[in-house]
């Protein structure tokens, strides 16, 4: 069918030349497909476009009855056209009528036609349309026509994603980019921004496809391999993540895959059809998430993932881009955006610029996840497809209290949210006349609210906030976000420092609560399969005591004359806080016997968020000096349902008798025993869920920073006594929830809830 010197590389010359030429887009198409028919020795050539519901359009031929064009429509998945679109493969036919997809079109005349060869256009992974050729005489097309064929559709995709072809747009706008979108994802960290796109890992854009010298492409092609399978080897040999475990088996594979010889080939054949080295990777990434993308196989597609990563660093160290836009100067406005993060990475970022963070694939139960909530930054996971139709310096609105992000919106949906954030911001600024206004209800029940922390940078908003004082600093945070475990010496200093911004206040550490979800790569742990209920928290530090040691040694001497707040998280017997006093009181002697600078008063205490402590309280308020509830854990616990599943999410009310009845029996303790209480969940920082705890008898409660102004607002709106009295009843009700009869005490009786709603339960 072609003669020897009608070649790919003829061919795509050709194409350059006619895109380069003046005229309209539809005036290229024309000419593109006599090209291609001539050079291929084709009778027919045709350009089917997709539009927007999946259907096809015929926009350009040569062959066929000329009156079909734009007026020849193939449904979603109809013909041999349909069939290629929807499975992004290509179709060989010697005797096209005989295949069962084949549908006759008479409009068309290709009745006459046996042979038939189609590919798929693909961009960004996205079928944009179809590229087809026939002849009258049965033959099967060779492999290298059918290369050819693959080059030049990729080649034309990029034309028809110009936007250049009139009425090509909504099909060149199937990957996603230039419309409006809505992404939907899991909520990592509350709040609502507006702003521009940053992408974490700059996206490579391939705008040469073809190239000019074939050997140099190679060359490059060839460098380029070599240092990206350095650099996963020297990935793999850091000693953070040396150690055998899961973390381990991912990391092998992605090498695995980055040496896979298959995969370089592939990309090696389509440099030899004329491409540039960043074209054929993107070829080669193209096909692979095109078929990839269709298997339900969840290996497979995880599997793709691995591959698509590798194409994105690859064609990086092709375009001399190897860094984040952490080392660039940021729009005062970011949004970032990128595939996966480590909570480092979110902290090399220029917070005062830092508008939201989206994450394609991380979930609640990520680091980054902790990190932004600390850090107040408004942030979605699960973010599926992001990465594929977000563009840097896109417009955009992140509307993490609803698990929305909306690129490109139009202007009515931006004047919207205008309004809305306007309003959230008087709102913040009412909350922030409150600052110094000591949390008191409306009957003189003062009420302690303080604020969780777990990094420095949190101590800032301690005095922005108005809060009484830190009561839950999770000192974990620092050993996740650090490439190898903290050292004493640092750990003390870095105590030293939350102490001394504290300015007085007092600051309630958690001893180390690692394990479960909150695995450190650089500690050999073993694959459990309830981490939640694993080897974690106290139990860990207990059987690692020299981890729990060091960490007491460093707070015993950064405190070094003030008094020192410190509790065990996850106790489940008594027995376990008597072990760590009993290992605290060592340090204390030890400390004495040297001469070393030691804490003023100390005060331990137990978290208690484990059911079995529910009996037995009484014993443990005999032993603690103070005790924390850990309500998520406790909730989570309670109900045997993990708070990070999606599905279970609003299934159970924390607002439930079950719940509010076990936090009612701890009060209860604690007052027997004179001891104090604190609760440090999520569920103190929605208005409702703390008035329903004020109403059981908590006076001190611990937040994240955001929610204390819209609960300083609710306490003093409040008249406790009354509500206690109340509560004494709906516990009583064997309702799934109290919130309707919450909702109405605080109607009935001018509570401000904000914009409270009755159907937002906190997981």
């Amino acid at each position: 069918m072609s003669p020897p010197d009608a070649g790919p590389m003829i061919l795509i010359r050709r194409l350059r030349q006619i895109m380069a030429e003046r005229g309209t887009g539809q005036e290229r198409l024309d000419k593109i497909v006599r090209q291609i028919a001539n050079l291929m020795v084709a009778e027919v050539c045709s350009i089917y476009v997709r539009r927007q519901d999946g259907s096809l359009e015929l926009f350009a031929n040569e062959g066929l009855n000329p009156d079909a064009v734009h007026r020849t429509h193939m449904k979603k998945g109809e013909g041999l056209v349909g069939l290629i679109a929807d499975t992004a493969e290509a179709v060989n036919l010697s005797e096209a009528q005989t295949h069962p997809s084949f549908s006759y079109r008479p409009e068309t005349g290709e009745e006459i036609y046996h042979s038939f060869l189609g590919v798929p256009m693909i961009r960004a992974g996205n079928v944009l349309g179809v590229l087809v050729v026939q002849n009258r005489t049965p033959r099967h097309y060779s492999e290298d026509e059918e290369e050819g064929l693959q080059t030049t559709a990729m080649v034309l995709a990029e034309h028809l994603a110009s936007g250049d072809v009139a009425g090509a747009v909504l099909a060149a706008g199937a990957s996603g980019r230039g419309r409006v979108n809505l992404i939907k994802g899991e909520t990592l960290s509350d709040g609502i921004a507006m702003g521009h796109i940053v992408l974490h890992q700059p996206r490579v854009t391939v705008r040469k496809l073809l190239a000019e010298d074939p050997v140099e492409e190679g060359r490059r092609l060839a460098v380029a391999i070599e240092t990206l399978r350095a650099t996963i080897d020297a990935m793999l040999d850091r000693r953070d993540v040396s150690e055998p475990g899961e973390h381990r088996d991912v990391l092998e594979t992605y090498r695995m895959f980055a040496h896979d010889n298959g995969w370089v080939g592939r990309i090696e054949e389509a440099l030899e059809g004329g491409l540039t080295a960043e074209a054929a990777v993107e070829r080669v990434r193209n096909d692979m998430r095109a078929r990839m993308l269709k298997r339900q196989d969840t290996y497979w597609r995880e599997r793709f993932r691995d591959l698509d990563d590798l194409s994105d660093r690859l064609l990086r160290i092709l375009a001399g881009k190897t860094g984040t836009a952490a080392t660039e100067v940021l729009p005062e406005d970011a949004i970032l955006v990128a595939r996966n993060m480590g909570p480092a990475e979110l902290l090399d970022y220029d917070r005062s610029r830092l508008r939201g963070v989206v994450i394609e694939e991380g979930g609640a139960a990520s680091h980054v996840a902790i990190v932004a909530k600390a850090l107040g930054i408004p942030a979605l996971g699960q973010a599926d497809g992001v990465i594929d139709i977000a563009d840097a310096g896109d417009a955009a609105i992140l509307d993490a209290d609803t698990g929305e992000l909306h690129l490109r919106p139009s202007p009515e949906l931006i004047n919207a949210y205008s309004d809305r954030v306007r309003f959230k911001a008087k709102r913040q600024q009412r909350y922030a006349n409150l600052r110094n206004v000591p949390a008191v209800t409306r009957d003189g029940t003062r009420v302690s609210l303080n604020m969780n922390a777990g990094l420095l940078v949190d101590m800032a908003q301690l005095e922005a906030s108005g809060a009484d004082g830190i009561g839950l600093f999770r000192t974990e945070l620092e050993f996740m976000i650090s490439s190898g475990l903290p050292m004493k010496d640092r750990q003390t200093a870095m105590y030293r420092k939350i102490l001394e911004a504290a300015g007085g206040k007092p600051v309630v550490f958690r001893s180390l609560d690692i394990g479960g979800d909150k695995m450190l790569p650089y500690l050999r742990h073993d694959k459990e399969e309830n981490p939640a209920m694993g080897w974690r928290a106290v139990r860990m530090t207990l059987d690692r005591s020299g981890l729990f040691r060091a960490q007491l040694r460093a707070l015993l001497k950064a405190a070094e004359g003030r008094d020192l707040h410190l509790m065990l998280p996850m106790i489940s017997e008594t027995s376990e806080y008597d072990q760590g006093r009993t290992i605290l009181e060592d340090e204390l002697a030890l400390a004495r016997r040297f001469g070393w600078p030691e804490a003023g008063k100390i005060h331990l205490g137990a978290m208690i968020e484990v059911p079995a402590m529910l009996m037995q309280l009484d014993a443990i308020f005999k032993r603690a000096d103070f005790a924390s509830v850990g309500s998520n854990d406790l909730i989570q616990f309670l109900y045997a349902a993990d708070r990070n599943n999606p599905r279970l999410a609003k299934r159970y009310d924390p607002l439930s008798p079950p719940v509010l009845g076990a936090l009612a029996q701890i009060v209860e303790a604690a007052e027997r025993h004179g001891r104090p209480l604190t609760l440090c969940g999520e569920l103190a920082g929605r208005p409702l869920e703390a008035m329903a705890l004020i109403g059981l008898g908590f006076r001190s409660i611990s937040m994240a920073a955001a929610g204390l102004g819209p609960v300083k607002a609710m306490v003093l709106s409040l008249d406790a006594g009354k509500l206690r009295a109340e509560m004494a009843t709906m516990l009583k009700s064997e309702n799934r929830s109290v919130r309707a009869e919450l909702l109405q005490f605080a109607k009935e009786n001018n509570v401000d809830l904000g914009q409270e709603s009755a159907t937002a339960p906190v997981p």
